[in-house]
């Protein structure tokens, strides 16, 4: 829209069919678009206001600051009746402006601030936002990674230096590189974490919303691969928490819901000789932070589709949603949708997939395996797509976007439950360029998607 080199722009879709555009090329976003800022490379949404309408939060991680290269920036743009950005103005949050943990942290080069967004509304119904800083300096550990914590007055901080927190401030953790939420709990990734002499194997932070005396969200647990009950272990490269997805649960016959399931990627995980061909690890998070392993997903896994390959990165990218989130919880509605961007099928290479686990019996039990030309995800497949780098879940459907290879591809295909579970042949609905009032530029459409 800009016409400047990857500066990035948010495409929205409304739900009458109307479409818009945001980048800083808009009216209602600050600032002037710059080279290779990547407006957009982050997306969250919430009602921030508390207005009944939905605020789009914009992460441009690579956009410079004060002079300063790639510290990042993060806007909350507002909902109203006549569309986002037409109402209250955007406000812009910026390292070294404003008060709290966010204004006290100055823009350094490489922050990456807003790399990672997590954000949504508390069991006690206050809307909340959490903030990714992956290459945060802290003192002269360079790319140690923090995280910012935004909920109604409260602006604080969070990193492995704090109080209670897990862990050690190392060089590489990139504390912060992926980050996911609940109303009860909060997940950061930190996969450079170095678990002994094993550098880059990986770790994740859980912590609760309550702000403690700390003036933190409560430390509640940190899980790597030698964490007790969790199966496999700490090895370089790993990258345990490079991707995290989070929701809701309750287990049957409990009057609490104040449980969560967390899926965790591994993407760099050795699976039975292959390097980086990933696994995930599905954990239960209990209301006091106690942990526990429900499943560890591979394509090593007995019964389950396809073969642990080198370079598949299985678990880069996930996604995870309850299907019926208006019912009392369990583990027959919680599904979860696994990027396998390496994958190669009839010997193309990289064009990608996605796996989708039904959180019941045993992995291979109910295991569901897309690509392109299968489930309403349109075909034929091709060199490097990486079909499974970007994924978006509702209760009625599984969003899939083909944002790389050959550009008449490109798109974002809504995939309904029922196609994609038990073998529905319901329309899938698309989104791609120059079509249905959307501009036809191509790069990178639908690289993320909320």
């Amino acid at each position: 829209m800009s016409g400047t080199a990857g500066a990035g722009l948010v495409r929205i879709v409304y739900g009458d069919g109307g479409t818009a555009e945001l980048s800083r090329g808009s009216a209602s976003v600050p600032g002037d678009p710059q080279p290779g800022e990547g407006y957009g490379s982050a997306l969250a949404v919430y009602d921030e206001n508390r207005d009944g309408y939905d605020d789009l939060v914009v992460g441009s991680p690579y956009a410079d600051v004060a002079g300063e290269a790639d510290a990042g920036t993060v806007h909350v743009v507002y909902g109203s009746a006549d569309g986002l950005g037409a109402g209250e103005a955007t406000r812009e949050l910026t390292q070294g402006q404003g008060g709290g943990s966010i204004g006290g942290a100055a823009p350094e080069a490489g922050d990456w601030f807003g790399y990672a967004l997590a954000a949504g509304e508390t069991a006690q119904g206050a809307p909340y936002l959490l903030i990714g800083v992956p290459g945060e300096d802290l003192g002269s550990v360079v790319d140690a990674g923090h995280a910012h914590y935004l909920s109604g007055t409260v602006n604080t901080g969070v990193n492995q230096d704090k109080p209670g927190v897990p862990g050690i401030v190392e060089a590489n953790d990139r504390f912060g590189y992926a980050v996911a939420a609940t109303g009860h709990h909060l997940a950061v990734g930190a996969p450079g974490e170095a678990i002994g002499t094993e550098t880059f194997s990986g770790g994740v932070q859980l912590l609760g919303h309550t702000i403690n005396g700390d003036g933190i969200p409560t430390p509640l647990a940190g899980v790597e691969q030698n964490t007790e009950g969790v199966g496999g272990a700490a090895e370089a490269n790993d990258r345990f928490g490079a991707a995290l997805a989070m929701t809701t649960y309750r287990p049957a016959g409990s009057t609490s819901a104040g449980r969560s399931l967390l899926a965790v990627g591994v993407p760099g995980e050795e699976v039975a000789g292959a390097e980086a061909a990933g696994r995930v690890v599905l954990l239960e998070v209990t209301a006091s932070g106690g942990v526990q392993q429900r499943a560890e997903l591979s394509q090593d896994v007995a019964d389950v589709i396809g073969d642990s390959e080198a370079g598949d990165q299985f678990g880069q990218h996930l996604a995870m949603t309850n299907l019926a989130p208006s019912a009392a919880d369990s583990a027959e509605t919680v599904t979860v949708a696994v990027g396998v961007p390496g994958e190669d099928l009839a010997s193309i290479r990289d064009t990608g997939a996605v796996q989708v686990f039904p959180m019941t019996g045993v992995p291979g039990a109910g295991d569901q395996w897309i690509q392109a030309g299968r489930k309403g995800l349109p075909g034929p497949y091709g060199l490097r797509e990486y079909v499974g780098s970007s994924l978006h879940t509702t209760t009625d459907h599984l969003y899939v976007a083909t944002p790389y290879g050959t550009a008449e591809r490109h798109g974002v295909h809504a995939l309904p439950w029922s196609n994609v579970l038990v073998g529905g042949t319901e329309a899938a609905v698309s989104w791609k360029p120059g079509e249905g009032g959307l501009p036809a530029e191509r790069q990178a459409f639908g690289a993320v998607v909320r």
